[in-house]
């Protein structure tokens, strides 16, 4: 508690002083305007909170939001900037929030309904025992439901599950660190697969959407999903031989599950209706949020969720992606986004580009949140002087990126949870998640570029 205090203290100390010394001597040996000074001072101060996690992270959201109206704004109409406040606002109630809403809500649903359970299930009794194939098998469940449902919840349920797995195993058995391993890992990669497995995915539609690109949810798999196939048979083999199973057999354990009533198969129906419906969004002329409504209005209205479920939905990671679109917004109606533009080497090859974002965007995931990461970086790209297709390809890949760093225990809160098990060291976690994140790199980097060029051609993006 003492601990919170001081950092909490310190938090405010940092707020206070960067307001003071902006509006008294603004940023000395720069030419930026006062909006902009603003801007970059709300910016660091978003960055540090981001980073050093003194206040939950969704505080830091409001924290953006209020900042925004009663500084910047009338900043921004004091040089004859004539914006409203909704500017601001309309991130915390977007297109992309419905579509997270939406995801949340099917999240809830498959828990309660013990969906992602009976999935698990179907998955860890085709392996028949065998640990290359049981490894394999839960690193395709997790992977699957990380790409519908929130990766912190299915790495909290596949450790359930996995657990009394684990515990048959012999303590000198190196295996058992695979399968606690495999799990947060193909949670962070499965998100990458859809638009809603994971916020930074999230950020990146909603800048390309606002630059006129038309990605729907069947496009961005087609982007994503030769990424995230190569990414888990790598996970897979690495595993293998990182932590070697040798002579060992397995024993599937059993998990009860409630019979399949009329509500289960209306549960089953949402998920399959919602999901053709993020897939054929643009083909029927709805934004992928509005199709997000459609669980949520069918599942409260007929009592498949409850209010104590609405009210259970992780809040949180809606405000903290609405805080870095916010923040987005301020880097654009200042100017200042396109300042930092014109300091990044643009000069040369956009390859080099791309190669220096991406490594920035992986190493700044590894000590901090992802979506913060992207909220950060991503909007700081769109304005380049870049064709199209380069530009979608960069954002994609940033967005790809900020998803494979998981090298460290406090790198994503899937990594988190396992750790917290007690089963594996921050070394295994290190080791492995280190890989990951540099195969994922060279991916991304080298071969992301070719691939989605290749692609966009035939899409007409």
């Amino acid at each position: 508690m003492v601990k919170a205090n001081l950092r909490s203290l310190a938090a405010t100390i940092l707020l206070f002083v960067a307001i003071i010394f902006i509006e008294v001597f603004g940023i000395p040996g720069t030419d930026l305007t006062h909006p902009q000074q603003i801007t970059a001072a709300i910016l660091v101060v978003a960055a540090v909170l981001w980073v050093s996690e003194w206040v939950s992270l969704f505080v830091v959201s409001f924290l953006i939001l209020a900042l925004e109206i009663v500084w910047l704004l009338p900043a921004l109409n004091g040089v004859g900037v004539d914006i409203k406040s909704n500017v601001f606002f309309g991130p915390f109630f977007s297109n992309i929030i419905l579509l997270f809403l939406g995801g949340f809500v099917l999240s809830s649903l498959m828990q309660k309904y013990e969906l992602d359970i009976r999935f698990a299930q179907a998955i860890l009794k085709r392996t028949k025992g065998m640990p290359s194939l049981t490894l394999l098998g839960i690193i395709l469940a997790c992977s699957f439901l990380s790409m519908w449902i929130s990766n912190t919840a299915t790495t909290a349920m596949m450790l359930t599950m996995v657990f009394p797995l684990i515990k048959k195993i012999p303590d000198e058995n190196p295996f058992r660190k695979a399968l606690v391993l495999c799990i947060p890992f193909a949670c962070n990669l499965g998100g990458i697969g859809t638009p809603i497995g994971t916020p930074p995915n999230a950020i990146a539609l909603t800048y390309l959407t606002k630059a006129g690109f038309e990605i729907s949810f069947a496009k961005w798999m087609v982007l994503t999903l030769p990424f995230l196939i190569i990414f888990l048979l790598f996970l897979w083999q690495l595993l293998l031989r990182l932590f070697p199973a040798g002579n060992l057999r397995l024993d599937v354990p059993e998990r009860h599950t409630a019979d399949f009533g009329p509500k289960h198969w209306a549960a089953l129906s949402v998920f399959v209706v919602t999901a053709l419906g993020w897939f054929f969004a643009s083909k029927l002329g709805l934004a992928t949020g509005t199709v997000g409504l459609f669980p949520v209005i069918v599942c409260f209205w007929f009592g498949l969720l409850s209010t104590k479920d609405f009210r259970d939905l992780p809040w949180d990671v809606l405000y903290m992606v609405a805080g870095g679109l916010a923040l987005g917004v301020a880097l654009n109606v200042t100017g200042l986004g396109e300042v930092l533009i014109n300091s990044l080497p643009i000069s040369g090859s956009p390859w080099v580009l791309l190669i220096i974002t991406a490594a920035v965007a992986g190493g700044m995931s590894t000590v901090m949140s992802n979506t913060a990461t992207a909220g950060l970086v991503i909007p700081l790209v769109m304005n380049l002087p870049f064709d199209n297709n380069y530009i979608l390809s960069l954002v994609v890949a940033l967005a790809l990126m900020c998803s494979m760093a998981m090298a460290l225990p406090v790198s994503t809160p899937p990594n988190a949870i396992a750790f917290s098990s007690r089963a594996i060291s921050s070394r295994d976690m290190m080791i492995t998640g280190g890989l990951i994140t540099v195969l994922g790199y060279l991916c991304i980097a080298f071969l992301g570029p070719m691939y989605w060029r290749f692609v966009l051609s035939f899409m007409g993006v």
